[in-house]
């Protein structure tokens, strides 16, 4: 079976039971996240900026971080899915440029913002809106100088198991079912019961949302 149909047939099982796959690359200091790291839950997410499912987990992801508060960690990693988003790359260099000067989360925010607008001159237009060394930011990103921890991210979560976007790990363990507030709150609750006093059974308030499954990827070589 080829990546591209397990990839596929993952999608399809979508909240059947099937194995734990754990994250192979701990947090650390190398990622990017918001919150405490002695929050009682990690979210890890792996995404890529121009995935319009990523777009739309944006607002479940700050609904997690408002409901948990506190309690919650929130780590982004890209897995730029070139192959069918081809500002995708770019834009998550232009994230880790902007890290470079204290403001990864501040074009997170904007690289979703203008998720339709992300050509070259534009990027380096959000980094002047973001009051940052222009100058140093359109050199980092024309000499690729973040391209390792992109790399990194990527192969990190092509070894934990990531065949899509947005793919979510719960506390170390991938999350394989419908992505939507109600259903992580609800997986978060099996381990976490005493954090969850939110009725799950009202109404979602968002609607849910499948990923995009990769078939190719710059960093991605012909054995994996």
């Amino acid at each position: 079976m080829t990546v591209e149909q397990e990839a596929s047939d993952e999608v399809t099982r979508g909240t059947s039971a099937g194995p734990m796959v754990r994250l192979e690359s701990p947090v650390s200091e190398f990622d990017h996240a918001q919150g405490l790291a002695t929050a009682s839950v990690t979210l890890v997410e792996y995404g890529d900026y121009e995935c319009p499912y990523c777009l739309a987990a944006v607002p479940i992801v700050q609904e997690l971080q408002r409901v948990l508060a506190e309690q919650l960690r929130y780590v982004f990693r890209h897995f730029p899915l070139e192959n069918l988003h081809p500002h995708a790359l770019a834009a998550a260099e232009a994230a880790e440029a902007a890290a470079s000067q204290g403001k990864f989360f501040e074009m997170h925010a904007v690289l979703f913002e203008h998720q339709t607008a992300l050509e070259h001159r534009d990027l380096v237009g959000y980094a002047a809106g973001l009051d940052l060394d222009a100058a140093r930011f359109r050199s980092e990103l024309d000499s690729h100088a973040h391209a390792s921890h992109v790399q990194a991210d990527f192969r990190g979560g092509l070894s934990s198991g990531v065949r899509g976007t947005p793919t979510f790990f719960i506390d170390g363990i991938r999350y394989d079912g419908v992505v939507g507030v109600r259903e992580l709150l609800a997986r978060i609750g099996e381990t976490h019961p005493d954090l969850i006093d939110v009725d799950l059974d009202a109404p979602p308030q968002g609607r849910s949302i499948p990923r995009v499954v990769h078939a190719r990827s710059p960093y991605r070589t012909s054995t994996d």
